[in-house]
């Protein structure tokens, strides 16, 4: 095992134990008769058919599960640009505790009526995500209830690990995979979890050119501040906040990096919405990486992992 890794390996374990009174194992699928993978052994892992739409209730669960019975009594506050507070949500009407979610201006309408239905209290707060997220913390603190980062801690990071638990358990062996990046959260554990057991295989970074703070975040060496502009992945948009564990461990976990284009990741969900999936924008940056990518990946094992498939109404007008 990979020392490095030793503790996240055991919390991701876990998490494991623990979610599956909610959350679901997903599928993962081989991409068939696709000329551009032809000499590429490609998967799906359809993480967009987790409850919720999302992979966001694992981390979420596993965070609201870990409570003690005098902070589950207080309820518990988050932020989110929408499946992170669908999982929130979820888990806590779950275990039968109150959840606030903050959210920003840029939320769509679709996620908040879909957060009011699974029990999350919704309080608006800013312009951009990361406004919402630092007025939450503080509204967290003043009213001593626990504040459950989108990725920012480690249980919700051990949470959205358990991806990597399962694609080990699906896949003989795998070389590579395609990450959408955001926070940091899912790269983080599912990367700290496959270099655990698999220090050779390749974890791959992957963005919209449009909205890339974590990706300018690890060129500059530390977390910056950078202008986005208007993506299709909204799920990945907003900035990470200062000090996020997320950030050392993306620098451990990711090897190589990828920019797509906003009209390559339309033109890949469209191309799952052809074979019956319906993805949102950060799948798609996952795919279409793994597409424009496929040339160096001859004969290798590779997995791109559909993220979510809670698109909003402008998103599915671009469909």
């Amino acid at each position: 095992m990979n020392s490095d890794f030793r503790d996240w390996r055991c919390r991701i374990a876990e998490a494991g134990a623990r979610i599956y009174e909610l959350a679901r194992e997903t599928p993962i699928v081989r991409i068939e008769n696709e000329p551009r993978l032809d000499s590429v052994r490609a998967f799906l892992k359809l993480e967009h058919l987790q409850r919720t739409g999302s992979f966001k209730l694992r981390g979420a669960t596993n965070r609201i599960f870990n409570l003690s019975s005098k902070e589950a009594a207080k309820g518990v506050v988050t932020s989110s640009t929408g499946n992170h507070a669908l999982g929130v949500a979820t888990a806590a009407r779950h275990r039968g505790i109150d959840a606030e979610v903050f959210v920003s201006a840029m939320i769509s309408a679709k996620k908040l009526r879909l957060i009011e239905d699974w029990g999350g209290r919704i309080r608006q707060s800013g312009n951009e995500p990361l406004e919402a997220e630092l007025a939450a913390r503080a509204d967290a603190v003043a009213s001593e209830r626990i504040y459950i980062s989108p990725y920012n801690d480690p249980f919700v990071v051990a949470g959205q690990g358990t991806i990597g638990i399962e694609l080990l358990q699906q896949l003989d062996f795998v070389d590579v995979i395609y990450i959408a990046v955001g926070g940091g959260g899912l790269i983080g554990g599912v990367g700290a979890y496959v270099k655990s057991v698999s220090p050779s295989a390749e974890i791959v970074g992957c963005w919209p050119e449009n909205s890339r703070v974590m990706y300018e975040c690890l060129r500059a060496g530390k977390i910056v501040e950078f202008s986005e502009q208007p993506t299709l992945s909204e799920s990945t948009a907003g900035g990470v906040e200062p000090g996020s564990i997320t950030f050392d461990l993306c620098q451990r976990v990711i090897d190589r990096s990828l920019l797509v284009s906003e009209s390559e990741v339309l033109e890949a969900m469209r191309w799952a919405r052809q074979r019956g999936w319906m993805i949102e924008g950060a799948a798609g940056v996952a795919i279409a990486a793994l597409f424009k990518d496929a040339s160096r990946q001859r004969d290798k094992t590779v997995v791109a992992i559909s993220c979510g498939g809670n698109a909003s109404e402008q998103v599915l007008a671009r469909l």
